[in-house]
């Protein structure tokens, strides 16, 4: 399993009834390999795991690895706050036949650094898969800072990197340097993907790449092959579209973007609601700009 460049934050298709839609999810992970994406990310925070019981997240789980038939590595978000769940997730993951986990810090119990190494460990122990650490204060109000990430990565040992969303590129710089080259520094930003690679980061897990999958996975492919006027051009160009995902809370965003696009149903569960009226003009201009709509 080789993690290294655009990994998509796949959406989870709903149908009208709410339920998850299995043909439109099926072809969007086909669509995504046809475009060149690196690897895949079912059931994270842009899939709305947090809406699905424990069944439905095993059987997107399933599916995404069914229909990705070993072409492309498949990380699934297994995580959650309460440690026993966070391994039973895990369990289903490993049964679905994921490569490796999304493990999100603890949000809301806020751990010590002892809790949140306690938790990644018993994880480990009882599901012995890879994991990758997702990073993402903004989301659990929990900053895991670089001496810790370091304890991780030296005591966890099925911990292979990290999803950083923080935009930190200071942050992410002393991670590299107090984790060393083979702990994965992944992403998690979509502005800030080409400064994160050239600090030492090995790729994104990335909202954009799902209505925007090939140019995702060219610019981390010519960063790697050392084309930086492409890469450069390439991070300047999605900026726009970065800014328009972001909208409102991911995923309405991106999600509206694919219905508008016919790849999708735009369904969002609750608490989540429709992309409000004002934002519409501005999330087609947009997906226009990028022609993806006309």
């Amino acid at each position: 399993m080789k993690i290294r460049g655009a990994f998509t934050a796949l959406v989870t298709p709903f149908t009208k009834q709410g339920k998850v839609d299995e043909e439109a999810y099926r072809a969007h992970v086909e669509w995504q390999i046809e475009q060149g994406i690196d690897g895949l990310v079912p059931c994270g925070t842009t899939g709305e795991a947090a809406t699905m019981d424990h069944e439905e997240q095993g059987r997107v789980i399933r599916m995404c690895v069914e229909q990705v038939k070993k072409r492309v590595p498949v990380i699934a978000g297994a995580g959650s706050n309460s440690t026993r769940e966070a391994i039973e997730l895990t369990k289903l993951a490993k049964k679905a036949g994921a490569d490796a986990t999304l493990q999100i810090t603890p949000y809301y119990n806020k751990p010590t650094p002892d809790g949140l190494v306690g938790h990644f460990q018993a994880i480990a122990k009882a599901v012995p898969l890879p994991m990758v650490v997702y990073n993402v204060p903004g989301r659990t109000g929990l900053n895991v800072l670089p001496k810790t990430m370091a304890r991780i990565a030296k005591e966890v040992p099925k911990a292979i990197g990290v999803k950083e969303a923080t935009g930190d590129l200071k942050q992410c710089t002393e991670i590299v340097e107090l984790c060393g080259p083979k702990f994965l520094l992944l992403s998690g930003d979509d502005f800030t993907v080409l400064p994160l690679l050239s600090v030492g980061g090995q790729g994104v897990i990335s909202v954009v790449s799902n209505i925007l999958p090939a140019k995702m996975a060219q610019l981390c492919a010519a960063f790697f092959k050392g084309d930086m006027k492409k890469a450069q051009a390439l991070n300047i160009d999605i900026q726009a579209i970065s800014r328009a995902m972001f909208l409102e809370t991911n995923p309405i965003p991106v999600k509206t973007a694919l219905s508008y696009m016919g790849r999708c149903k735009p369904g969002l569960r609750l608490p989540l609601a429709p992309l409000t009226e004002a934002n519409v003009a501005p999330l087609k201009a947009a997906l226009k700009k990028q022609k993806l709509i006309k």
